[in-house]
């Protein structure tokens, strides 16, 4: 009986044996992993990181100093064009536009009186001149009379400049009055308060910026900082997908806006701005917010494609085929330098020269060198990879003792 399970022991191990030798003679034992050149869709993708910000943001500042008396707003308060934010003190600058008032009228007083002046001088010198004209007076009286006229015309000419320069400083004190009234110059929400009440605002060298309003929050943009080794084919009018931290399961849609052809250097890394723009009816996106942007740059719905890593696959020299295979140059076809491999009628690998196209993450279009069904080396298989000859080294367990 023992001889008997033995014997089908070892005939079961013959089979076994003999199914693998067969399946290795009929290529199931190929060294390769293979995968057929096929047709499908392929996107090409450019990836970048940006922040969403409003289309138009206001920053609402002061031009004249002085205490804030009132606030009228909050953070995320809406406000329309011309509503007021908040008001400067205005008694200083109502003391100087009632000072320039006074100023006016005292200006215009005096040349009414000067007027009378003139009138005056004018009836003395044409009785002067008449006088003359008989040789009642001297030609010394005439002189007189005459310089005393000229000299009450000019002092009309000047009163008339004096009202126009305290007529002007009336204007500048009142605007500067106005000024003490800070509103809003757009419709749109406070996103940004900087100010509190009682806090002196000086505008004597920068104006300081006491509000931000941002115009419509219902349309955003996404201001994204694309590489200059990406910026080639991203342009305007191609469609963009991001995420947020805020929202990780949730994907938004954009469009380019504008691509700005201003470099941005930093750390001798050189990006360009990528505006895109983002309906945000649901108001989900802030400002500030961190976006993770994808730009689909060229999308080919029936592009004969193959699996990129047969682009990268390389066979090794001391594999089948040897170095010879690793150094086998590529057909004439190869145009652009890009060759994948393929296995000969002997199972030896073989490059052929290919004209590739756009890619994404798993697949590159085939313009030129390979049909579709044609089967391409994509990698070793894992058995291969993992033999001494694939640069492990084999391990070797202790001698057991032999018991006596």
């Amino acid at each position: 009986m023992r001889r008997l399970s033995l014997a089908l022991g070892l005939a079961v191990l013959l089979g076994i044996y003999l199914v693998a030798a067969r399946a290795r003679h009929d290529g199931g034992g190929s060294p390769y992993v293979t995968m057929p050149v096929e047709r499908g869709s392929i996107t090409a993708r450019v990836t970048a990181t940006g922040s969403v910000n409003p289309v138009k943001t206001v920053q609402v500042g002061t031009y004249v100093s002085g205490p804030i008396q009132v606030i009228s707003v909050d953070f995320n308060s809406p406000v329309q064009r011309g509503q007021l934010l908040a008001k400067i003190d205005p008694r200083p600058f109502q003391v100087k536009v009632d000072g320039a008032a006074a100023d006016l009228a005292n200006a215009r007083a005096r040349l009414d009186k000067d007027r009378a002046d003139l009138a005056l001088k004018e009836v003395t010198l044409k009785r002067t001149r008449a006088l003359r004209s008989e040789g009642i007076v001297s030609e010394s009286d005439l002189d007189l009379a005459t310089s005393q006229e000229r000299q009450a015309r000019a002092q009309i000419e000047l009163d008339q400049a004096e009202i126009r320069t305290a007529d002007a400083k009336l204007r500048e004190a009142e605007v500067n009055l106005a000024y003490t009234d800070i509103t809003s110059p757009v419709d749109g929400v406070v996103v940004a308060r900087n100010v509190d009440v009682g806090q002196t605002v000086a505008a004597t060298f920068q104006t300081p910026t006491l509000f931000l309003v941002a115009e419509d929050l219902t349309k955003m943009q996404v201001s994204a900082s694309v590489s200059e080794s990406d910026i080639g084919p991203v342009a305007a009018g191609q469609e963009v997908s991001f995420s947020v931290d805020a929202y990780p399961a949730a994907t938004f849609a954009g469009r380019v806006e504008q691509v700005r052809n201003a470099p941005l250097t930093v750390q001798n890394v050189v990006t360009y701005d990528v505006v895109v723009s983002v309906d945000n009816r649901d108001l989900l996106l802030k400002p500030g917010m961190t976006a993770n942007v994808t730009i689909a740059t060229a999308t080919r719905p029936d592009a004969l494609r193959v699996s990129t890593s047969a682009l990268r696959f390389r066979p090794p020299a001391d594999g089948d085929g040897g170095a010879a295979a690793a150094q086998a140059p590529a057909e004439p076809s190869d145009r652009h330098g890009a060759r994948v491999w393929v296995l000969d009628e002997s199972g030896h690998p073989r490059a052929v020269g290919v004209r590739t196209g756009i890619a994404d993450d798993r697949f590159t279009e085939i313009i030129d060198g390979l049909d579709a069904g044609e089967p391409v080396i994509v990698a070793l298989r894992r058995e291969e990879t993992e033999t001494p000859a694939a640069g492990r080294a084999p391990s070797f367990a202790p001698a057991r003792r032999s018991p006596h």
